[in-house]
C-alpha cells in the first residue's frame, strides 16, 4: 500500500479504518487479560472481586503503613475554574496579571513582540531580613 499515491478522502477512510481496528484490538486484549486475571485469582483461591477490591483500597491509600512516601509541598488547586496565583504583572497597571498558564493576554504578546524578556514582568517579592 503506497499512501503517497492515495487521495485525501482515501487517506481519511484509511485513518478511520485504522482507528476502528485499534479500538477493536484494545477491546479484545482487555477481554483476554481479564480472563487471565480471573484465572490467576481462582488458582490462588481468591475471587476476582476480592483481588480488585484490595487493589482499589491500596490505590486509595487505606492500608499502606509499610510504604512511606516523600512529602512534597502543597499542590495548587488545579480544578477547572480555580484561579492560579498571578506570576506576571502589567508594567503600568499591576492589578492586571497573568498566571503563566493558558492563553497569553494581549499585553504579554505585545511585550514579547518588543523583544522584552518575560522575567521583567515577574512579581518581585521583597526579601525577608
Amino acid at each position: 500500500m503506497d499512501i503517497n499515491s492515495m487521495s485525501v478522502p482515501e487517506l481519511r477512510r484509511l485513518q478511520t479504518r485504522v482507528a476502528n481496528e485499534i479500538l477493536r484490538r484494545n477491546d479484545v486484549a482487555k477481554k483476554v487479560l481479564l480472563r487471565k486475571m480471573k484465572k490467576m485469582a481462582e488458582e490462588e483461591g481468591l475471587s476476582f472481586d476480592e483481588v480488585i477490591g484490595e487493589a482499589s483500597q491500596s490505590a486509595s491509600g487505606e492500608s499502606k503503613p509499610e510504604k512511606q512516601t516523600r512529602k512534597r509541598g502543597p499542590k495548587p488547586n488545579l480544578k477547572k475554574g480555580s484561579k492560579l496565583p498571578l506570576k506576571y504583572f502589567h508594567p503600568e497597571n499591576p492589578e492586571m496579571g497573568w498566571s503563566g498558564h493558558g492563553r497569553k493576554p494581549q499585553w504579554i504578546i505585545d511585550w514579547l513582540a518588543q523583544d522584552k524578556p518575560l522575567e521583567l514582568l515577574e512579581k518581585k517579592i521583597p526579601e525577608a531580613a
